[in-house]
């Protein structure tokens, strides 16, 4: 990716925010263009304002900027998707026909797409949620996620536009805080242990979920960008998997380093998404076509973030002084 610009939208997102600095990092800060419908908060790059449901705005970026690659971020969430089902499909739907149209317009080589463990539903496995088999979502989100598949999937078939996807399980990290996700009870978790509070947790204590450190995130997702284009012998979402946990598992595993965490159990709307996803998925297809291997289980991901999210609050403490 180092022979043409990188465009990155929803950059100022949970994924995106850390992604984009890990972009920039690899091929330097101008060859990465953030956008966003937000500016950026302080201290972070410019962004570019876009809004991806006007096409022209993203063909003039895509066009002025000679992108080559996109990573297309912007969406929203499964929680915040439900509670505004209109707004998710003209966001994620919309938007995303804009960047394969676009791409396609212009010559784009390469288009990074973020589907979700929400593409399943109650027709799967739940125990081991197989690369290819019913997808049954019954969340705005999971329909968004599903249609989006297939319609990258078109695109490569159609106008062979090098389209490539992956199935994100829940994604926890300190870099960024929760965006309205179903899993992000186990980011705020470590904020109020941290502080000392106590945590309400909206999902049952044995509500088993795929999970996945941030840094195996991006790292996904740079390598499935990076591989040869003969490597990828699925055109849909690839499954990834790291790990899966309970909200109660991941209680017990704090407690190593912080014992007086107090949480409770109070299930709102989430729990019925939760509960139509699978305990864990098969992501052998990965594995075998371009080596994903994850780093992080659940105590090397705790120790993780406390560690970092200490360090954060020193620093912040510091800066104030």
């Amino acid at each position: 990716m180092e022979d043409a610009k990188i465009l990155v939208t929803g950059a100022n997102g949970q994924i995106g925010t850390v992604l984009t600095k890990a972009l920039k990092a690899t091929y330097g800060d101008t060859h990465v263009i953030a956008t966003d419908i937000r500016p950026a908060t302080q201290g972070m790059w410019k962004t570019h304002i876009l809004d991806v449901t006007q096409r022209s705005a993203l063909e003039e970026v895509v066009h002025r900027e000679k992108v080559g690659y996109i990573f297309h971020l912007a969406a929203l969430l499964s929680a915040t998707a439900e509670q505004k089902p209109q707004q998710a499909w003209e966001v994620n739907m919309s938007g995303w026909t804009n960047v394969l149209e676009v791409a396609h317009a212009q010559g784009v080589r390469r288009v990074f797409f973020p589907s979700s463990i929400a593409v399943f539903g109650p027709h799967t496995h739940r125990q081991l949620a197989p690369q290819f088999g019913p997808l049954t979502p019954t969340t705005i989100y999971g329909v968004t996620k599903v249609a989006g598949e297939l319609l990258g999937q078109y695109y490569w078939h159609k106008y062979g536009l090098d389209v490539r996807s992956l199935r994100y399980p829940g994604i926890v990290g300190y870099q960024s805080l929760p965006g309205g996700g179903t899993t992000d009870y186990a980011i705020d978790i470590f904020y109020k242990a941290l502080q000392g509070q106590p945590y309400t947790c909206f999902l049952n204590p044995d509500t088993r979920l795929p999970m996945m450190y941030m840094d195996d995130a991006i790292r996904a997702t740079i390598e499935l960008m990076k591989a040869p284009v003969s490597k990828i012998r699925v055109r849909i979402g690839y499954n990834i998997a790291a790990m899966s946990f309970t909200p109660a598992q991941l209680a017990e595993a704090i407690r190593t380093y912080i014992p007086d965490l107090q949480v409770t159990y109070r299930p709102d709307f989430r729990q019925e998404i939760a509960a139509s996803w699978p305990e864990q998925i098969d992501d052998t297809h990965a594995r075998n076509d371009w080596e994903w291997q994850s780093h992080f289980d659940l105590d090397a991901m705790t120790q993780d973030m406390i560690t970092h999210l200490k360090d954060n609050a020193m620093a912040l403490s510091q800066s104030q002084q």
